[in-house]
């Protein structure tokens, strides 16, 4: 299915899409501007999540220093296609650093940080995914979606826009999805500008998405390798690890950073345009010790803890080398909690440049510690062999 792309009336003319053997390929992140030394071959990008405004996280509490893309989450998208703020307060309104909401305030923070790359996310869990399959197989709404998420770009100065549906579910929906990006490529042309999107980690929901035909419209695709264990099992697992355990002991075990990877490049998919998704957060289960375990409950903020409060006061932090995970038990509270240490991304990151993939990304910056034990400057340092 490719519908002509018209646009609505009384907005600018699109270009014709570019050849895509002739964008700038995803790990040469230098531009050509002066700066263009400064910027990191490897992207080492992170998540904002707009409501983190509310916990007074501000643009200008950030060490943006090791980050090439702030990704601002999440703008949100009407039956009709039209892409819209989720939180206009927080978004465009909120005095925030001297300037007017949060958008504005990361464009400012350019001057301090050239290589900066800010895009706006859209979609996200629950509501953010919600319309985007009715959106996907209407032309003319996916028309308002491509001139809706530039004239945002345009207002606020943006370096581009990143799709988060979660997630096609059938093929018809994964052919949507490539043709909607394929209007966004057309409204927002490259080198101009950076269009990328979230994928899961899963076959379950890659298997629907021609991603050989979708690497034509996106400069990056951000592999969300995270939640391959939560509350929606009755059974512990690692969140985030590397590497499938030689004998998974469920079929949510056998997903891993790895496996994803694999099925993505066996895609025909370059290996520089693939960002591999890094938590900074851990996922609770109550009562248990270990992996392939029954459990009670969870602790934390709707099962999650922030990476910043972990490990939980107490509690024995493990390891595993062989499955690039992490974990803390024994802890006055959280139970089994799994997550990302400096060890396992540092251990992820010497995966990412031995496989010759585009970088890492962090959902999200505000939950990171300082200094050693920060995720992203372990990350960043790692890619780059500082």
């Amino acid at each position: 299915m490719t519908p002509s792309f018209s646009a609505p009336n009384n907005v600018w003319s699109a270009p014709p899409l570019n050849n895509p053997s002739s964008t700038t390929p995803p790990s040469a992140l230098a531009s050509s501007s002066s700066a263009a030394l400064d910027i990191p071959i490897y992207a080492n990008a992170a998540y904002y999540p707009n409501w983190r405004i509310y916990k007074k996280q501000p643009p200008s509490s950030l060490r943006l220093g090791f980050v090439s893309h702030v990704f601002y989450a999440f703008a949100w998208v009407k039956e009709d296609g039209t892409v819209y703020l989720s939180d206009e307060w927080a978004d465009s309104q909120m005095p925030v650093d001297g300037t007017e909401g949060c958008l504005r305030a990361f464009i400012q923070l350019k001057q301090q940080y050239p290589q900066l790359k800010v895009i706006l996310s859209i979609g996200g869990g629950g509501k953010g995914s919600e319309n985007f399959a009715k959106v996907a197989t209407d032309p003319a709404a996916v028309a308002n979606f491509a001139y809706s998420a530039r004239a945002l770009v345009d207002q606020f100065g943006l370096d581009g826009v990143d799709v988060d549906w979660e997630h096609p579910s059938d093929i018809q929906q994964g052919e949507g999805f490539v043709y909607l990006l394929s209007q966004l490529r057309n409204a927002l042309p490259s080198p101009r500008y950076t269009v990328t999107c979230a994928l899961p980690a899963g076959e379950w929901a890659l298997k629907y998405i021609n991603l050989a035909i979708a690497q034509q419209y996106v400069d990056l695709f951000m592999i969300m390798c995270y939640d391959f264990s939560g509350p929606w099992l009755d059974r512990t697992g690692h969140q985030s690890q590397l590497y499938t355990p030689p004998n998974p002991y469920s079929a949510a075990a056998a997903v891993s950073c790895q496996s994803a990877v694999t099925y993505i490049l066996s895609q025909s998919v370059q290996s520089n345009k693939i960002l591999m998704g890094i938590p900074v957060y851990g996922r609770s289960f109550v009562g248990a010790d270990n992996v392939n375990e029954p459990y009670s409950g969870a602790d934390g903020d709707d099962g999650v803890f922030d990476y910043c409060d972990l490990p939980r006061p107490g509690a024995k932090e493990v390891y595993d080398e062989s499955l690039g995970a992490a974990y803390c038990v024994g802890g006055s509270d959280g139970g089994f909690v799994s997550y990302d240490t400096p060890q396992t991304v540092e251990q992820k990151a010497k995966f990412v440049t031995n496989t010759r993939l585009g970088g890492l990304f962090y959902w999200h910056i505000t939950a990171d510690k300082r200094g050693v034990n920060s995720l992203l400057e372990t990350g960043y340092n790692t890619l780059h062999d500082l």
